[in-house]
């Protein structure tokens, strides 16, 4: 996405020939694999008095792997939510994520019937939770109450997607003079 709006900014019509103001027809989907509910398990005091192995573990979790990939996924969230809010076409951006996950089913090394079947449960009720949008001000998820439900939204972009392919089949063909 950064990629392509870069070339749409420095006006280079044969990499992508959009315009601008043809922003508003990105659509973006992210789809979250879940993460643990956030906890403060560590705080300051403790932290400063830390070497390298504290960093790497401590207390079963990986304090330093933690921060940097939750920073990265928080980071793209960030960016592809402000950049959608600047173009006026937030509706097109829709991230799922489940971010309360605990104990196992915030594993990704459990593959028992029983977790999978757990994962298949959190999945349905998130399904059903009101749509979710960063707040560019504070960097948290906040429930965006002018939008449905994320089932109701993840059909919305499959209409609007099926419409676009509709109409570039329809395009086509009329170049094709048919």
């Amino acid at each position: 996405m950064t990629h392509v709006s870069k070339q749409i900014l420095m006006g280079n019509p044969d990499y992508f020939p959009i315009k601008p103001a043809d922003y508003g027809k990105f659509m973006m989907l992210s789809l979250g694999t879940g993460t643990t509910k956030m906890e403060e398990k560590f705080d300051v005091a403790e932290c400063s008095k830390w070497g390298l192995l504290g960093w790497l573990y401590k207390r079963g979790a990986t304090p330093i792997i933690d921060s940097f990939s939750e920073a990265s996924a928080d980071l793209v969230d960030i960016q592809a939510s402000v950049l959608f809010q600047a173009l006026h076409c937030n509706k097109h951006y829709l991230r799922i994520q489940e971010d309360k996950l605990t104990g196992d089913m915030a594993s990704v090394d459990v593959s028992t019937s029983k977790h999978l079947n757990g994962l298949i449960a959190v999945g349905e009720v998130l399904l059903k939770r009101q749509v979710c949008m960063v707040n560019v001000e504070t960097g948290k998820n906040e429930p965006n109450l002018k939008r449905g439900t994320n089932k109701e939204e993840l059909a919305r972009f499959a209409r609007m997607l099926s419409e676009e392919r509709k109409a570039r089949f329809q395009k086509l063909a009329n170049e094709l003079g048919g």
